[in-house]
């Protein structure tokens, strides 16, 4: 699932009227997801936190600008927080599925048609900025709204859209940076002061240095020299919670792919055990990608020396028990992870029970069809390989397989997922084809467009079995290897997984040959052709293999 999250800072705290204008604005583009809009009165500012597919998350993030601009008069403005116009900040931040790069390009994108669409100066920030002193928000910011004019008479050129001053709307930051998650660690101690001396000692910034007086030591130009903390890209600081009754260590992590959650966790406990505080759970503020959840549910199985090539769901539950996520109010992933929050479960079929989805099958509709059951046979496979994987791991007499059998089953579990959602994207993809089709066609304008749209989702449609295929094959490949060195009371498990993944392959080659005909581009077809007949020998020929090794050692 490709995901982006943006956060759009709206310089508009106070009048409701023109906020929900803008939410709807925002929540009228299909396939977005608005998740928060947080207004402050004092700081007359509004963050709202929305996500979807870049080019939906793109589209919503024009449309808020071009409403705001439309209802927000920066000359009129005043308020708390530094701002530089109406739209003040509109990051763009990678969730799953996309890169910083793609959101570099993104803001580009977004920057170049709201300057020239809007005529509104964009500067690029963060990631995306293109020279080193536009990279800190602050420093683009500098001087605020009241002396963006004075700036941009002296060579204060935007990026993007016009050099001269707008005075309506200002100017809007743009730009990319990592997910920052708001992240408290729970502390059974009132004590401010100790919460704060293991926030000193694990954020990236440290502590003021001290000579042997206690004094702070000073640099030449008077600031405190520093000793850093232990985890670079955090940033932490002691306070007590009324509510709780307890102080806890608030911490900010820029960039969990840098320190990750499980790392501050362990650290903070460390730290708090050596001042004799003991840490009793943690929680998460606001939302947080799936990936620091899974990453955590991993590590901290392989800490217990068991598999940690197991279902999404328990590296989930494994995290929330580990980091004691639930200690102070219930962690609920559907309410917490940004990809289950965005996840249509009543409309997925593999939501469906296995009767439900069998019976969806059997209907008189053209969906789901070969490609949804080819993509659901390439996770079963997949599923049965993991599980005999899981089965051999730590058994008496496969020591030397031990290292080798998790690698397999963390693998398999990955391919297991990808297929499983291949079951809802091939019928979406059908879906896109019957849409399509169904477009206008009165004038020569709308035949090219339907054409074109008729052509999009063809290779669509073809390109969904394919990824299925190539899938099934790298799961037909790992039940092969479980085949030969797996627990031999599973022998036939690892069978019936070759033949399974053998057959999804079958089927999903056969959904894309259908698709071929239907493609004007015959460079494509001919590619994915050749590609296609060169996948299904190879898997022919290794289902005929790993046959012949299962049924040998069966006897």
């Amino acid at each position: 699932m490709k995901l982006v999250e943006c956060v759009p800072n709206f310089s508009e705290g106070r009048n409701q009227k023109v906020l929900d204008a803008i939410a709807e604005a925002i929540q009228g583009v299909d396939g977005v997801r608005l998740l928060d809009v947080d207004p402050g009165a004092s700081t007359n500012r509004t963050v709202m936190t929305f996500v979807g597919g870049p080019e939906s998350v793109l589209e919503a993030a024009y449309q808020g600008i071009a409403k705001a601009q439309t209802l927000i008069d920066m000359r009129q403005h005043q308020g708390a927080h530094p701002r530089i116009g109406a739209t003040d900040v509109c990051p763009f931040i990678p969730v799953s599925g996309v890169s910083m790069d793609d959101c570099i390009e993104l803001a580009n994108k977004l920057g170049s048609r709201v300057g020239k669409d809007l005529g509104i100066p964009v500067y690029l920030y963060a990631e995306a900025a293109k020279s080193a002193d536009r990279q800190n928000l602050a420093d683009v910011r500098r001087g605020e709204y009241e002396g963006l004019s004075e700036r941009m008479g002296n060579g204060f050129k935007p990026d993007y859209g016009p050099s001269n001053f707008n005075a309506a709307a200002g100017a809007t930051v743009i730009g990319a940076r990592q997910f920052l998650i708001a992240y408290n660690v729970n502390l059974n101690t009132r004590s401010v002061k100790l919460a704060n001396e293991i926030a000193f000692s694990i954020r990236e910034a440290g502590r003021a240095k001290r000579d042997e007086n206690g004094n702070i030591v000073k640099n030449a130009d008077g600031s405190n020299v520093m000793v850093p903390g232990s985890l670079a890209a955090v940033k932490a600081v002691g306070w007590y919670i009324d509510e709780y009754e307890q102080a806890q260590v608030s911490i900010n992590l820029i960039d969990y792919r840098v320190t990750s959650l499980h790392q501050v966790f362990d650290e903070v406990v460390q730290v708090a055990e050596k001042l004799g505080v003991r840490v009793t759970g943690s929680e998460i503020v606001g939302l947080t990608p799936l990936a620091p959840i899974l990453a955590a549910g991993k590590y901290y199985l392989e800490k217990q020396g068991v598999s940690s090539g197991v279902p999404e769901s328990v590296l989930v539950a494994t995290a929330v028990k580990s980091l004691g996520l639930s200690d102070i109010s219930k962690f609920d992933p559907k309410e917490k992870i940004i990809e289950y929050r965005v996840e249509q479960s009543g409309k997925l079929l593999r939501n469906l029970s296995l009767a439900e989805f069998a019976d969806s099958v059997s209907l008189d509709t053209p969906a789901p069809g070969g490609g949804s059951v080819a993509a659901l046979m390439g996770g079963l496979s997949a599923g049965l390989t993991s599980m005999v994987a899981n089965l051999t791991f730590g058994k008496k007499g496969f020591e030397s397989q031990q290292n080798a059998m998790n690698e397999i089953a963390v693998a398999a579990q990955t391919i297991k997922s990808r297929l499983i959602n291949l079951v809802d994207e091939d019928t979406q993809a059908f879906n896109a084809c019957m849409s399509a089709r169904r477009l206008p066609k009165a004038t020569n304008e709308q035949k090219v467009e339907r054409e074109k749209a008729i052509e999009r989702a063809n290779k669509k449609a073809t390109l969904v079995p394919y990824a299925a295929m190539e899938k099934s094959i790298e799961a037909l490949e790992l039940a092969f290897m479980v085949a030969e060195n797996g627990n031999p009371n599973s022998l036939s498990d690892a069978g019936v997984a070759i033949v399974s993944a053998g057959a999804a392959a079958e089927g999903a080659y056969m959904n894309v040959l259908i698709n071929l005909p239907g493609i004007e581009d015959k460079q494509f077809c001919k590619a994915i052709r050749e590609n296609a007949d060169a996948l299904i020998n190879h898997a022919r020929g290794k289902v005929d293999s790993g046959k012949q090794i299962v049924l040998a050692k069966l006897g």
